[in-house]
This record gives C-alpha cells, structure tokens and sequence, in this order.
C-alpha cells in the first residue's frame, strides 16, 4: 500500500500552502496529491477561496517533483470533454509524466446551477462520463479522433502533445453499480468512495462486487487497482489526537462520539495505530490510500507525524 494526501480547495486554502503540503508529503514518502474538483463550498461561502482543480494541477505540475498529482476527482460536466483531454496531455507533460487523470460522473447540483451548467438526473450523467472517456482516450492516443455520442460529438479532433504517459491512468471514483461497471472498463485504478465512513466488512463487499463487474467484461481483476477515501485526526501522541478530532468535530457541529460513530473507519491515535488499521486495508486489497487530514489546516503536522509509516506499508 502506499498513501496519498486529499486537498479540498474549496475550503480555503492558498496555493502556497499546498505547494508546501504537497513538498512535505513527498519528504515523507506519500506518493500522490490528489484535489477535489469543486467552485466553491456552499453558498455563504463569499470570501472563501477555492482554487479552480485544473489550474491547480498545471500550477503543481511546474513547482513539484516527484510526487504524482491528480483530481480526485474531475467533474466531467464542468468542461468540454475534448478540452478536458487536450488540458490533461498538457499537464502531464509539464509534469513530467506525472499526472494521475481522475474523472467522476458530478453530483454538486448546488454548483451546476450556479454556474450556468445543466443538472441532468444521474444515469445521463453516468453515461456523459462513459462519453468523456471515449473522446479523451481517442483524442490521447489517435492522430485525430472522431466520435459521435448521444451528449457530446468530436470531428478530427487533435491533441498535440499527447500525454507523456502511455497509457495515462485513468482513475474513476464512486460507489454506485454502474459506476463501477465504467471503472471495470476503462480505469487504471477505482477509489471506492463509501463515506469515508465504510466500515471493512463493507469495503470487503464492494470489493467483490468490483472483482465480478471485472470479470463481466472479461478482465483479470487483479489489473484494477484498488483505493480509498480515509479520513485521519493522527497526532504525534494520542493527546494530540484527541485534540484534533475535538476540532473536527467542532467544526461538523458534532460531538467527538458522534464523529467515531458516523466513521468507524477514521484513522486517529498515534501513527502506530493508523499503520495498523492500514494495513488492514491493504489485506483487503486496497493498494492506495488517499487520506482527507482533519480537522483541514492540520495536513502538514499529520503528515510529519506519519512519516514513518510509508516504508512500512510498502
């Protein structure tokens, strides 16, 4: 198993604070920087920043090394499909490789309808997202690349450069049945996304649901690799971790009981403790795990406080 670091812009955060978390996460062996692909947080949410995903990612392209970096992931509706791929060949490039294409089907209607986007009910936009794969792997891989769907058409379409990676991975996220189906054809990689809060007995079902929508389209299962959301109030000692999970909390407009009730699956205590819940995941087959710090602003000390963890679990 190896990690990975979730950034959600939305909540805040200035660039060079993810420059410097994603900095740190390298020196501590994590592998990956993943950023969710939101407008913005809610609607009183005026003066709070949120970083546009895309923009971020060719920005971490140029003032990183070493650790990959991704959306966890794109909203296939915010842009055009084949500007979508046209931007991800770039910024693999400029990353020298490095770029993991993460790509999910939306679900924020909140943002859809501020932005002036069309919120169609959840199988159009299942199927928009098998469509969006369609013209990006083309666009990626042919010298021009043609495809008419029901939603979204491309006539001759170029994309120079291609992607420095061939194949780039593909990651896809979700929990629903077809969404998996989509994965099992076309992803490098699926991030089962359970709540953040599945327990392992229901990460273990998924799992084997995932092993069959594989076989269905006559694929080795063990090609597809496996992640998943965790959520961490790590501290460098179990005080330091009760602090931590009493402000997440605070911050849900919980109660910290509540908060292990609602996520039984939330790494905390000391970093000892986390390496031992991941490596239960790993046992289950979970090969990455991509991990949202809380309470968001504590990134940095959790990561130095696992730094010692990456070349256990590897």
């Amino acid at each position: 198993m190896d990690l990975g670091v979730q950034i959600e812009p939305q909540f805040g955060f200035k660039f060079e604070e993810i420059l410097a978390i994603a900095n740190d996460a390298r020196a501590a062996g994590f592998t990956r920087l993943w950023v969710s692909d939101h407008l913005f947080n809610d609607p009183d949410a005026v003066a709070t920043d949120c970083l546009e995903a895309w923009t971020l990612l060719a920005a971490l392209a140029v003032r990183t090394e070493g650790i990959r970096i991704g959306a966890m992931v794109t909203c296939q509706s915010y842009r055009n499909p084949a500007l979508l791929a046209k931007i991800a060949a770039d910024v693999d490039v400029m990353s020298g490789g490095r770029l993991e294409f993460g790509v999910g089907a939306g679900w924020k209607e909140l943002e859809y309808r501020a932005y002036g986007y069309p919120f169609p009910d959840g199988p159009t936009r299942v199927t928009q997202l098998i469509e969006t794969l369609e013209i990006c792997t083309r666009m990626w891989k042919e010298p021009r690349a043609t495809y008419h769907g029901k939603h979204y058409r491309i006539d001759d379409a170029l994309c120079s450069p291609k992607p420095m990676q061939r194949p780039l991975p593909i990651w896809i996220g979700g929990s629903k049945p077809r969404v998996m189906r989509v994965g099992a054809r076309y992803a490098s990689a699926f991030n089962f996304n359970l709540g953040t809060s599945a327990r392992t007995s229901t990460l273990k079902a998924a799992m084997s649901q995932m092993d069959e929508h594989c076989r269905a389209v006559k694929r080795d299962p063990s090609t597809l690799l496996r992640s998943s959301f965790l959520m961490s109030t790590v501290g460098a000692t179990p005080a330091r971790s009760d602090a931590l999970l009493k402000q997440f909390a605070a911050q849900a407009g919980a109660t910290p009981e509540d908060i292990l009730e609602q996520r039984p699956g939330l790494l905390r205590e000391t970093p000892e403790r986390a390496l031992t819940r991941l490596r239960d995941y790993a046992a289950l087959g979970i090969a990455h795990a991509n991990i949202m710090f809380q309470p968001y602003g504590s990134e940095r000390e959790q990561i130095a406080a696992l730094a010692g963890i990456a070349p256990k679990l590897a």
